[in-house]
């Protein structure tokens, strides 16, 4: 596959000294309005954002990723400044999203990055449109064991997340951010604190209750009572033509590290960093050792190649039924982890 040349996106990697913030940026596609920012010029990189959040969480490496990549960062549908309308909030129709902003933008390939909910977006959108995909890096991803935190599984119950209404509440806001700093002072030290800032953060933006709506739609779509219902294993060997990065936090209490290990065993030739003194979020509490992560995995791997006959072999065949069942027992790897 060939990258074309767009305004976005150029065929050589190429040093970009200055580079100014990224932009927030809007286009309207299928009638809704879509955010995203971008900066940098060169090869396309595509951040996807979790589950309440928006593209502004990837602002600690957004700016420095764009010295040598274009980094494109949207707000997913019903999240950030994007519209919320009462819509399709599944992973297949935000992958559907993000081939859609890509193709106005131009661009038709790019190494797709994942947090959280967005790893699952971002695996599900190298399943549903491999051609565009040239790398895959899933970040603290969902999608791959049942086992969530239990905040994430009470707020997918019937009325959980509509609870988190009290966040408007006369006062709630003032409270709620002197809590987080709180927690923050007391523990940011240790794997029970490490998030306090970045929940807050995604508790003030339910302020708005069609946000609050769209993050209830969307949680419920691949989380319940019991967790996790969604997993990319059953179709993780779909992925072996493309290069795979895993990065995870060691003290994440969203997602636990154990998840990593699953992943990289279900997808042979995968990478896998662990972060340590990290939790959801790796890319805010080590954002320089992030970037040159992403970095090296790109120099030192080649663009999946999407070969048709090879997927329709692979589609053919199908995956073990030990990896569709789940969990996977991992041996001790040799890949980088530190």
């Amino acid at each position: 596959m060939r990258n074309h040349a767009s305004p976005f996106s150029g065929p050589h990697l190429r040093p970009v000294r200055d580079v100014e913030a990224p932009s927030l940026q809007f286009r309207t596609i299928h009638g809704h309005r879509r955010a995203f920012r971008i900066a940098g010029s060169g090869p396309a990189l595509l951040l996807i954002h979790g589950v309440g959040d928006k593209s502004a969480s990837w602002e600690p490496v957004h700016a420095k990723l764009a010295q040598r990549f274009t980094v494109i960062a949207p707000d997913l549908l019903g999240h950030g400044e994007s519209d919320k309308p009462r819509a399709d909030y599944s992973l297949p129709a935000f992958a559907n999203g993000m081939r859609d902003l890509l193709a106005v933008l131009g661009i038709d390939r790019v190494t797709v990055v994942g947090h959280s909910f967005g790893g699952g977006v971002a695996a599900q959108f190298a399943y549903q449109y491999p051609q565009l995909v040239e790398r895959l890096v899933l970040v603290s991803a969902g999608g791959i064991e049942q086992d969530v935190s239990f905040a994430l599984r009470l707020a997918a119950m019937p009325m959980g997340s509509e609870a988190l209404a009290m966040v408007r509440l006369p006062g709630a806001l003032p409270v709620m951010r002197l809590f987080g700093r709180a927690v923050q002072a007391l523990l940011g030290s240790t794997k029970f604190g490490r998030d306090a800032v970045d929940t807050v953060r995604l508790l003030e933006g339910f302020q708005d209750p069609r946000a609050l709506s769209a993050f209830a739609r969307t949680l419920r779509s691949v989380v319940d009572g019991r967790g996790q219902y969604v997993t990319m294993l059953d179709r993780s060997y779909l992925v072996e033509s493309i290069p795979v990065q895993i990065i995870w936090g060691e003290d994440d209490l969203v997602i636990p590290v154990s998840h990593a290990q699953t992943a990289h065993a279900a997808m042979p030739g995968s990478r896998l960093e662990i972060f340590e003194k990290s939790g959801h979020v790796p890319h805010h509490d080590h954002p320089d050792r992030f970037v040159e992560v992403v970095e090296r995995f790109i120099d030192s791997t080649r663009p999946g190649d999407c070969d048709q006959d090879v997927l329709r072999s692979l589609l053919r065949s199908g995956a073990s039924e030990d990896a569709a069942a789940g969990p996977i027992a991992v041996a001790p790897t040799q890949s980088a982890v530190s």
